[in-house]
């Protein structure tokens, strides 16, 4: 069972319920795995505390060119459709940061002197926090691209009767790949003007890849009632509403599960879970 955690914006407890989710799964019974697939920034690590057991080298294959084989035909340049190869006179440019890895360079290369080599962009962590099973994936500095991280963070994931993933911010190219085939999406909102309408976002992309969601309101009681209104009209479930708890921010400032050290929410964590299993079995 394939749980991904997600939301339209920053900020909204993403990583809090998945982290609670994938402790309250693992004192539960349950074989889990937490996989934090916000490779840009990642953070689950603080409130898990898992030891490493390895650190793997991700990249991507990025063109070569053999100078004393071109011909100076274009035809590289007029494939790639990013410009990371481009044909100057009598040379060719490779922008490494810029190539997306599909090859297409070297296959219509006439001459074959288009080669390709690993650009390394970050790495993937796997290791155990408790009885947890844990992969996160960290992109490098200045690299512009994430899913090749997060496809390499996911086929990193022991086999495990239930994976808990932890996904960024946002509608794009890396919240899609995180999400891809998972069994139920969970997406975490605030009742505010903001959260409200990257919610709408969030929902779209659910809704467009065909994948089963419900909605959960973080912080309830500090907004509006918008987001449950926009929800009864759409037919949307909120399976949970978590109110504004000072004690739940003092735990998170200590890198602390607010699973572990309060009762309350370990109860609220695990009701949660099991609404999502019977949803997915159901």
């Amino acid at each position: 069972m394939n749980i991904a955690i997600a939301s339209g914006k920053g900020g909204t407890g993403k990583t809090t319920v998945a982290t609670n989710l994938a402790y309250v799964g693992s004192i539960n019974g349950r074989n889990v795995a937490y996989v934090d697939c916000d490779v840009e920034e990642p953070n689950g690590h603080i409130f898990l505390k898992p030891e490493w057991d390895s650190d793997t080298p991700v990249g991507i294959l990025v063109p070569k060119v053999d100078e004393s084989k071109c011909i100076q035909c274009g035809d590289c340049g007029e494939i790639c459709q990013y410009s990371a190869i481009v044909s100057a006179g009598q040379a060719v440019l490779v922008f490494d940061e810029l190539c997306h890895g599909c090859g297409g360079c070297s296959l219509v290369c006439p001459s074959g002197a288009i080669s390709e080599v690993l650009h390394e962009t970050g790495k993937v962590q796997v290791g155990s926090a408790g009885l947890v099973a844990f992969a996160h994936g960290l992109l490098n500095v200045g690299q512009a691209m994430s899913p090749p991280i997060i496809k390499a963070v996911k086929a990193a994931v022991p086999a495990v009767d239930m994976v808990i993933i932890d996904s960024p911010p946002g509608t794009s190219c890396p919240v899609v790949e995180s999400v891809r085939d998972c069994d139920f999406l969970l997406l975490v909102t605030e009742p505010t003007p903001f959260g409200l309408n990257d919610l709408k976002l969030a929902v779209a992309m659910a809704r467009e890849m065909k994948l089963p969601f419900g909605v959960l309101i973080n912080r309830v009681d500090l907004g509006d009632r918008e987001t449950h209104l926009y929800c009864g009209k759409n037919d949307i479930e909120i399976l949970f509403e978590i109110p504004n708890d000072r004690r739940v921010a003092e735990t998170y400032s200590r890198g602390e599960l607010a699973g572990e050290v309060l009762p309350d929410y370990r109860l609220i964590f695990e009701t949660l879970l099991g609404k999502i299993e019977y949803i997915v079995e159901g």
